[in-house]
Formats: C-alpha cells, sequence, structure tokens
C-alpha cells in the first residue's frame, strides 16, 4: 500500500518512519524542505496511485481547515483523506461534509502514542464508514501495537467518533497525570521522613495497583532530573480536556476530578509547584510537549 502524509512534526515524521518499517510505502508533504518528500500538494497527488489515500497529520482548527480544502483541489472522486489530529469531533463532520461534495471519503482518527509511538505503536481510534475502515486497515495494523487488533484499535462509531473517544481519553489522561503530580509533591514535601521518593515510585512499577506507563515515565523523568531543576511548572493544555469538560456541561457529565486536572493547570501558569513541575516533566515524557525552563 501506498499513501501520503500531510504534516511531518514530531508525530507526522515518526508515522512516516514507522509505516515504512511495516512494509508501506509512504510519500510526505510538509512546507519545511529538510522533510518533505515531494515539494507541493500537486507533487503528492501526481506520486500516489488512485484511489489515493492521504493522512493528514497538522494542528486542529483552522490549520486542519485550510489543509482539508487544499487537499481536495488536488484529489479525485473515491480518494480517502484521514484526519490524524487533534481535532475537534465537531469539525468532523464538517470536513466530512464538504468532502462529500467532492465524492471524496473521510475518516477521523484520534492517535494516542505521543514520541514513543515509533517505537511501541499507536493507540487508534476511529470514526466513519466500515468500508473506508477496512480500506485502511493495512495503515492502522501497521501503526497500532503488535497484539490483538482490538487492544490497539476500535473503529469506535461514525465519523466523529474517533475525535470523540480521543477527547475523552485526553480528559482521563489529564486526572491520571494530576494524581501522579500530586502525589509527587506530597512525598517531596517529607524528604525528612521519604529519603528516597523517586526509588518510592519505582517500587510500585511491579505488583501494584497503581502501575502504569505514565508511573513508568515519571520514574524516568525523576532519574533524568531528581528535583525538576531543569522546568518550570508551567503546563499548557492542548484543548482535548477544555472540549471533554464542555462536553461534560453539555451532556450534564459529572467530571470533577478531570475539571480538577484543568484547573491545575491555570493555578500552574500563576505560581511554580512541585506538582506542576511533574506534570509538565510527565507531559515532556510522553509526548515531546516543549517544557519551560525554571
Amino acid at each position: 500500500m501506498h499513501i501520503g502524509i500531510i504534516g511531518l512534526g514530531k508525530m507526522g515524521n515518526n508515522m512516516r518512519a514507522r509505516l515504512r518499517t511495516q512494509g508501506l510505502t509512504v510519500t510526505g508533504y510538509d512546507p519545511d524542505p529538510a522533510v518533505t518528500d515531494v515539494a507541493s500538494l500537486e507533487d503528492l497527488a501526481l506520486a500516489l496511485p488512485a484511489p489515493r489515500i492521504v493522512w493528514v497529520m497538522v494542528p486542529s482548527g483552522k490549520i486542519t481547515d485550510d489543509v482539508i480544502h487544499s487537499v481536495a483541489n488536488v484529489l479525485s472522486a473515491g480518494d480517502l483523506v484521514i484526519d490524524g489530529g487533534n481535532s475537534r469531533y465537531t469539525d468532523d463532520a464538517v470536513h466530512g461534509d464538504f468532502l462529500a461534495t467532492k465524492e471524496i471519503r473521510f475518516l477521523d482518527v484520534g492517535v494516542s502514542g505521543g514520541v514513543w509511538g515509533l517505537e511501541n505503536g499507536y493507540g487508534l481510534m476511529a470514526g466513519g464508514d466500515a468500508a473506508d475502515i477496512e480500506r485502511a486497515m493495512p495503515i492502522f495494523d501497521a501503526l497500532r501495537p503488535a497484539g490483538p487488533r482490538n487492544e490497539g484499535f476500535v473503529h469506535a462509531g461514525p465519523i466523529g467518533a474517533g475525535h470523540y473517544v480521543k477527547m475523552v481519553h485526553n480528559g482521563i489522561e489529564y486526572a491520571l497525570m494530576q494524581a501522579w503530580a500530586e502525589g509527587y509533591e506530597l512525598l517531596d514535601s517529607r524528604k525528612d521522613l521519604v529519603t528516597d521518593v523517586t526509588g518510592s515510585f519505582k517500587a510500585w512499577q511491579r505488583g501494584t495497583v497503581v502501575r502504569s506507563w505514565l508511573l513508568e515515565l515519571l520514574v524516568k523523568a525523576l532519574e533524568e532530573d531528581p528535583e525538576f531543576t531543569e522546568i518550570s511548572g508551567y503546563v499548557e493544555d492542548s484543548g482535548e480536556g477544555r472540549w471533554t469538560v464542555h462536553e461534560a456541561l453539555d451532556r450534564a457529565v459529572p467530571v470533577p476530578t478531570i475539571s480538577a486536572a484543568i484547573f491545575a493547570r491555570f493555578v500552574s501558569r500563576q505560581k511554580d509547584s512541585p506538582s506542576m513541575k511533574a506534570v509538565a516533566a510527565l507531559r515532556n515524557q510522553f509526548g515531546g510537549h516543549a517544557a519551560r525552563k525554571s
């Protein structure tokens, strides 16, 4: 299979590499001449066999809107566009309806795995028509982790379902990270009693009910910088957490833990706290998100 990828940043570039190691042919386009395979979207379309599959991996919002409208001008009826960025699920119906006017198919796919996805594979949450899912399945199989398909991939429902599931996933992620960060601050506050904070977290990695990949990443961050002296407690939020809370308000679903985690990030912008340094360090570990230096 031969596919195109638009957007070769941290995620897109790693996804291109993983697809190639899994035997797929990938042609990538990016405005950065240092990473692109072709010079333009027109060249990308010419390089791909019809019917084409193009994976869009760019920031959500206007950039995704612009790319989808631009690529539609160089594609043909029967081609398939996959939005793998962190788009808001409400944008998916708009994009799908627009592409349908040109008889171009559309899937939305939430992607989790961050900078570790190249090595470990990505968790994939897809929305769209079953026939389009089946057509793209060799791509999903190449990107997901090894093992049973249903442990790394889900066809969550129609267009919009993939990004909806990813939104909720990220809301949960916010809350889990905040819990780890608060636990770190409490342990760190009693160094007179707990003389090995890093070792305490490390001891939880086997045999305990709280063992997890986030715990492993927190241990890794602590081993690299035990006092988080090289990192600021200022923590960004990329949107999905806010969208989760907005959706919960619209649905009258109580999400106090996720909401509190969002508000804690706002607190981080007012003062430099140990717990928010831990959240910033975790975001850097799993997603490669830039962390401000102290």
